[in-house]
């Protein structure tokens, strides 16, 4: 008897832990334990409430409920104990004015965790407006820092889903040294003339997937730097903005190579590039960026829709500095279709010193309606294969003429 009460002891235990594991515990910032109210400032009781949850041996849940928050600064440290979820379901506002905060180039951050969840629908609203008007990065390459909405820094196993970045000051997200982590089911908004709001910028990372999110901002949706491999971006929608861009590359010393990139199924409409791979003239280090494949992208009025430019140079005149030393290798354009707001609709620009190589042009149906000349394309420093495509868009001018210096 006594055997049987004690077998019958263990498996109540085995149960009870199995929902706890289930239901992980939850730590809800307006609960008497931290006294968060909607429209008071949340940052300490947001700081109680993750410390709390990040030390729980179980899987743990902070809780932002409904209503609308002020939020002077967060940076949520791991690393903690067990899986962990933030589910903002209301708005977290920033300061208007980004002095305010201690660490200037970062309102929101999230460092060195395993097995975070982002989540809830909720809205990271950066109030951006005031620092738009000051921000000059785009001509001033040494412009003072100015805050990113979210930033995520050695993040790995995790996802990001159903939120909502709203009028950054600077980037919306920013990746760096982030592994195997899924960003989808987002939503990325600022105006057009928003200046530097890339949607979600990726650095230095491995296995980032990209999936269902709608990005229109005053830059690029997503931008891709050096050091990442293995990069997926599918279903996309972009707009306003400057396109799905891998770079700028080779600008600074010992920049490392970038492979491995999809992009597939986006639509991109009224935005100022198309599928864009930008690099420098004059590197300072030979680097590569290769294995990048463009598939089934829809175009709506886009200006430059495909475009490999070596010349990137937005500050000053580089037209007569030595040629990028980023070799870009193996990349395809696979069923490109749509409309082009400029007569240009094809421009590959590779660098002279090194040639792009193993290039793809294939399936390309791209039209122009408007009345600057007819549609064509240009190559230079490269010999695509090209298949299934008119001749107007498959390198019609092969030669390298004078060319608008690349702005963002």
């Amino acid at each position: 008897m006594a055997l049987k009460l004690s077998f019958l002891a263990m498996i109540l235990f085995l149960l009870l832990a199995s929902i706890a594991k289930a239901h992980p515990s939850v730590f809800d910032v307006t609960s008497a334990t931290y006294g968060a109210k909607p429209g008071s400032d949340v940052s300490k009781a947001l700081a109680k409430a993750w410390s709390d949850a990040c030390a729980s041996p179980l899987a743990s849940k902070v809780v932002v409920p409904s209503g609308t928050y002020k939020l002077k600064e967060a940076t949520f440290k791991g690393p903690c104990k067990a899986p962990i979820e933030m589910q903002v379901r209301g708005t977290l506002q920033a300061p208007a004015n980004a002095g305010q905060l201690t660490r200037p180039d970062t309102w929101v951050g999230f460092q060195y965790i395993d097995m975070l969840t982002l989540s809830g629908g909720g809205t990271f609203d950066g109030q951006g407006a005031l620092a738009w008007g000051q921000n000059d990065c785009h001509k001033n390459k040494n412009c003072k820092p100015i805050p990113i909405n979210l930033r995520f820094e050695f993040i790995t196993n995790s996802r990001v889903q159903d939120i909502t970045s709203l009028n950054s000051k600077n980037f919306h997200m920013h990746v760096f040294r982030c592994n195997h982590t899924t960003f989808q089911h987002l939503t990325i908004t600022a105006p057009d003339e928003s200046i530097n709001t890339d949607g979600i910028h990726i650095g230095a990372s491995t296995g980032i997937n990209i999936t269902h999110a709608k990005i229109g901002t005053g830059d690029d949706c997503v931008s891709i730097g050096d050091d990442s491999h293995q990069i997926t971006v599918t279903d996309v929608t972009c707009g306003p903005g400057h396109g799905i861009s891998i770079g700028s590359l080779g600008r600074y010393k010992e920049e490392k190579d970038v492979t491995g990139i999809i992009v597939k199924n986006c639509t991109l409409t009224n935005t100022q590039n198309g599928v864009r791979i930008k690099t420098w003239p004059d590197s300072p280090s030979p680097s590569t960026a290769s294995d990048i494949h463009y598939e089934d992208i829809i175009m709506v009025n886009v200006s430059n829709p495909i475009l490999i430019d070596q010349l990137y140079c937005p500050y000053t005149r580089c037209d007569q500095k030595p040629s990028s030393k980023v070799k870009i290798n193996n990349v395809s354009f696979k069923n490109i279709k749509g409309s082009s707001f400029t007569p240009l609709a094809v421009k590959l620009v590779c660098s002279r010193g090194v040639p792009c190589e193993n290039v793809e042009l294939a399936g390309i149906n791209l039209t122009y309606g408007g009345d600057q000349g007819p549609l064509t394309s240009l190559c230079s420093n490269v010999k695509p294969t090209i298949t299934g495509m008119i001749k107007a868009l498959g390198c019609a001018t092969s030669s390298l003429a004078p060319l608008p210096l690349s702005k963002k």
